[in-house]
């Protein structure tokens, strides 16, 4: 039966889940984090094999990566990770969790705005898809993590919506549960990019 303390408040104060009652969209979160992890590391293992088979990595003639502007953008994106869980402990705290969420969003617009500007300027150099199995494996990497930023995004404008409705706050068990899996995506985007960026940059070679 239960009693008072177990039912979570639904009016932007602090959320108070039952003990040992999994949220569905966080369990099911973890499986798809999981399943796109593979297809990262899939990724990443057929981009180290032709790196290794290759006489040269990269190849000469081919345009220099630009390390300085996207080790800039990857620390935006890493900062866009705290303040991602800093949205998620404000809404648990029943806090306004809105600043923290357009923060986060802004972040993340920024890193696609600079990773865009270069990859025209890349384009413009002659790496194309069409440049050889470099330039092919390049846009693969970063253009799927790219797509998973876009998706991210999207999901966090429809809680940046919930939340201006109620004052900035997420209210609810539910909604807040939907933002930690919201979080647990978002944080697993910041957390691939930086891997990615040592792979293809290389910015030891600078």
């Amino acid at each position: 039966m239960s009693t008072a303390a177990d039912v979570p408040e639904d009016h932007g104060g602090p959320i108070a889940l039952g003990p040992g009652r999994p949220e569905s969209s966080v369990v099911g979160m973890v499986l798809f984090l999981f399943t796109e992890a593979m297809i990262f590391a899939a990724l990443v293992s057929a981009f180290l094999v032709l790196q290794a088979r290759a006489p040269v990595w990269p190849p000469p003639g081919q345009p220099r990566l630009p390390v300085g502007v996207t080790g800039a953008s990857t620390l935006l994106l890493l900062f866009s990770g705290f303040t991602m869980l800093r949205a998620d402990a404000a809404a648990r705290a029943g806090g306004a969790a809105a600043v923290w969420l357009r923060v986060t969003a802004a972040l993340g617009v920024v890193f696609l705005v600079m990773q865009g500007s270069e990859w025209a300027r890349l384009l413009a150099f002659g790496l194309t898809g069409e440049s050889g199995v470099y330039a092919a494996t390049f846009y693969t990497l970063v253009g799927v993590h790219a797509a998973h930023v876009v998706a991210a995004l999207a999901v966090l404008l429809v809680y940046l919506r919930r939340a201006g409705r109620r004052g900035g706050a997420v209210a609810g068990a539910d909604a807040w549960s939907g933002l930690r899996a919201c979080t647990m995506y978002w944080v697993f985007v910041v957390a691939v990019w930086p891997v990615l960026y040592v792979l293809l940059y290389q910015p030891w070679k600078v």
